[in-house]
C-alpha cells in the first residue's frame, strides 16, 4: 500500500500538477471562442518562397484550440522543392478523409495561435528527402475516413510522428506536448531506431517511455510526457512543452 501511495503521489507531482498549471495559464490566454472565430491567416513564419528558391522541408507545430489546446500542440509538415512557386503542406485532421494536402496556408495560424518551426533542414539534402517524406506520407495506415481519434490516437500528431519514423535522416522530431505523437495500435509496441540510436516502448499510446539519442529520456502517461533532453539540456514538462536549462534557451518552445 505504501508503494502505492508513493507511485500516485509521483503521478501528481510529475504528471498531473504541470498540466493543471498549463490549464490555468491556459485559462487566461485570450482566444478564440470557436473554429469559425479563429485566425487561420499565413503568419510569416516561413520565408516567402520569392526570396529563396532552395528546397527546404520544415516541422511545424502550434497549440491547437479549446481546452485541449493546454495540452497538446497541433503538427504539421511542409515541402518545398528547389526553385518552386509554392510550398506544400501536409495535415491530418478531424473530420472528411483525414490527411490534407495545402487545406491551410503553409505557416497558417491553427486556432489563432501562431506556429514554430519544430526542425528543418535545406538545400541538396531536403530536395534528395522530399520524395521519402511523400512515400511516408502516401504509406500512413491510418488516412481513411474514421481514422483519427483525439486521444490516445491515431490524430494529427500521430500522422507526423508517422513521417519522421519513415525518414529518420531528416532528423525531427515532436515536441514533448504533441499528444499522439507516442500511439501505436495493438497492446504494446516496441520501436528501435539505429538512424536516431532511440528505443521507443508503449502500451497503447497511454504508458510507456523513449531513451536514446534523440529522446534523451522520456517517460509517458497518458499522453503526458516528462523527461530530459540532454543533446540540448532541457527539461520536457507535461503540456508545457520543454524549458531550456541554460540562460540562451530559457525560451520554452511550448508554442506561447
Amino acid at each position: 500500500m505504501r508503494h502505492l501511495r508513493r507511485l500516485l503521489l509521483g503521478i501528481i507531482i510529475v504528471f498531473v500538477a504541470p498540466s493543471l498549471a498549463t490549464i490555468a495559464w491556459w485559462q487566461f490566454k485570450e482566444r478564440p471562442g470557436s473554429w469559425r472565430a479563429a485566425d487561420w491567416s499565413a503568419s510569416g513564419v516561413l520565408p516567402p518562397v520569392e526570396t529563396d528558391s532552395e528546397a527546404a522541408i520544415y516541422l511545424m507545430a502550434a497549440r491547437t484550440g479549446g481546452l485541449k489546446g493546454a495540452l497538446s500542440v497541433h503538427s504539421w509538415i511542409v515541402t518545398r522543392r528547389a526553385g518552386a512557386n509554392s510550398y506544400d503542406r501536409y495535415d491530418k485532421v478531424g473530420w472528411g478523409s483525414p490527411v490534407r494536402r495545402n487545406n491551410y496556408p503553409a505557416d497558417g495560424r491553427w486556432y489563432s495561435n501562431t506556429p514554430w518551426i519544430v526542425h528543418a533542414v535545406y538545400g541538396e539534402k531536403a530536395e534528395r528527402l522530399i520524395p521519402e517524406i511523400e512515400a511516408a506520407i502516401a504509406d500512413y495506415p491510418f488516412s481513411h475516413r474514421g481514422d483519427y481519434r483525439i486521444w490516445p490516437g491515431p490524430n494529427s500528431n500521430t500522422f507526423v510522428a508517422h513521417v519522421l519514423r519513415e525518414v529518420p535522416e531528416f532528423g525531427g522530431y515532436l515536441p514533448p506536448n504533441a499528444t499522439g505523437r507516442d500511439f501505436a495500435p495493438g497492446i504494446f509496441d516496441i520501436d528501435w531506431s539505429d538512424e536516431a540510436f532511440d528505443m521507443h516502448v508503449t502500451f497503447g499510446g497511454v504508458l510507456g517511455f523513449a531513451a536514446g539519442r534523440v529522446s534523451g529520456l522520456e517517460l509517458h502517461f497518458m499522453g503526458l510526457v516528462a523527461g530530459f533532453d540532454f543533446r540540448n539540456p532541457a527539461v520536457k514538462i507535461p503540456a508545457a512543452g520543454t524549458i531550456g536549462l541554460f540562460p540562451a534557451a530559457m525560451a520554452a518552445k511550448a508554442g506561447e
